[in-house]
Order: C-alpha cells, then structure tokens, then sequence
C-alpha cells in the first residue's frame, strides 16, 4: 500500500471546486431521466456541463474507458458504457461521475428511477442511499476504515440484501484512484485509522441478491450475476476530526 497523501487546504479547495461540477452533472442528468432516453444522451448531458463548467470528464480514457461517465441500467453495478439503449418505465439507472478540474479530482454518483419503479426496486434505491450517510458518519479522524464498511454492511444485510464485495471505494482528489481502498463490508484487511485531511470516494453498491458480480464481455460492464437489480450511490468526502464534509454535494446545499 501507498502511504496516505493528507491534502492540503489548497487542494482540498480544488476537490469541492471539482465536487460542485460532479453535484451540477448529477442534478442536470436526474432531470433528463425519463423513459426514451438513450444512455448516450444522459451522457451527452453530463459531458456537456462538466466541460461547461471548466472541468474534464476524469473517466473518458482513464485505463482505456470509452465514455465522459459511467452508466448502468438495473443489474448493471458499476462502469456500464453508455450507448443507444432507451430506458424504459420502472429501470433504475445509475450514472456515476468524475471531474477533473485544474488537476484535481472529486467523484460521485446516484440511482435514478425511471418513471414508475416496483416498490422493492425503490426501497433498494433509498436502503443504498441509507447506507452510505451510516458509513459516511464513520468517517472522522481516529476510527478505521473497516468502521465505514461496518456501518454499511450492518445495516445493508439487515435490510435483506447484499454489499457487493468485488469492488470498493476509494481515497480520491490528486488522483481518480488513491489509497487506502475503502470496502463496503467489514474487512479486516483495513484496519488503517482515518486522518483529518483524507479524501475519500465512499460508494456502497448493493444488489437485491447475492454479492457476487461478472463482468460482460466488454471488458467494464459488471452486473450482478444472479441479475436482480442493483443500486449505486457515491460522494467524496474530507475526513477532519469532527463531521466529514461533503465535497460533491454542491454549494447551497445543507
């Protein structure tokens, strides 16, 4: 493991900075979301207002990726190319964002309902969103980083489903990727104690099955293999020795 770069305030003014664009693409996708909507013009729609806003989409190219944003519909977990599908009424669609923007780094995303969603489906939607502001609150100066995993799992598993364990969150802001790797689940492989001035992307994807995951033949796609529906929801975060601060919830917002 690399050592924990702490950011300093300069570049923790970079993230949020690049964290209010993630917010914006977030909240200018959700609006569009709506059944004929191709994935290519959710896209569309982020690419043009990260790009509007002075940013780059940090994902187009990163290790080969193809596309401005991530986007997966129903099983889909995570890294889902978008292309000419067209939602229809009662899919989940998830769009996961990166920003760069003067060098540095915030990441984000969520699960939008497409029309009218089963209730089950629906409660899968809120009991992802649950789930990460029970680890976020573990975030803070002198707790591990299996403490955040904990809080997700508990509370995941209570609620009948499964955290995926394949894939995890991550330290974030000088890079798309830093230490430490931050599971969704209570691994005792990461025991390192958070520090104020650690930026962190906590992302729990929880599928309404099993844990297990397989990637398609493309290369990214990973969906869950039983193929029941999965969730997503994602924000960076600044550790201090007190509340996490939020970085990509977007000024104005409490």
């Amino acid at each position: 493991m690399l050592p924990v770069h702490l950011k300093s305030a300069r570049e923790v003014e970079g993230i949020r900075a690049a964290g209010c664009v993630v917010a914006g693409a977030l909240e200018a996708v959700g609006k569009v979301v709506s059944p004929g909507k191709t994935l290519r013009d959710l896209e569309k729609v982020c690419d043009e207002y990260i790009r509007a806003q002075g940013g780059y989409p940090t994902f187009l190219g990163y290790r080969g990726f193809p596309a401005a944003v991530c986007i997966g519909v129903n099983e889909e977990v995570v890294h889902g190319i978008p292309n000419h599908r067209r939602l229809v009424d009662g899919d989940i669609v998830k769009v996961d964002v990166g920003v760069t923007k003067d060098g540095l780094i915030a990441d984000g995303a969520r699960t939008f309902a497409v029309g009218n969603v089963k209730p089950e489906v629906a409660a899968l939607v809120a009991a992802t969103e649950h789930s990460f502001w029970l680890g976020a609150a573990q975030a803070r100066a002198g707790n591990r980083v299996s403490d955040i995993g904990h809080a997700v799992q508990t509370y995941v598993e209570d609620q009948g489903y499964s955290v995926v364990r394949d894939l995890c969150g991550h330290g974030v802001g000088t890079n798309l990727h830093e230490d430490p790797s931050v599971p969704n689940f209570d691994d005792p492989r990461h025991r390192m104690k958070l520090a104020a001035g650690m930026t962190l992307a906590i992302e729990p994807m929880v599928n309404m099955g099993g844990f297990e995951v397989e990637t398609l033949s493309n290369g990214w796609t990973v969906v869950a293999k039983d193929r029941k529906p999965s969730a997503h929801y994602e924000h960076t975060l600044l550790v201090t020795e007190g509340e996490p601060e939020i970085l990509t919830r977007g000024i104005g917002r409490s």
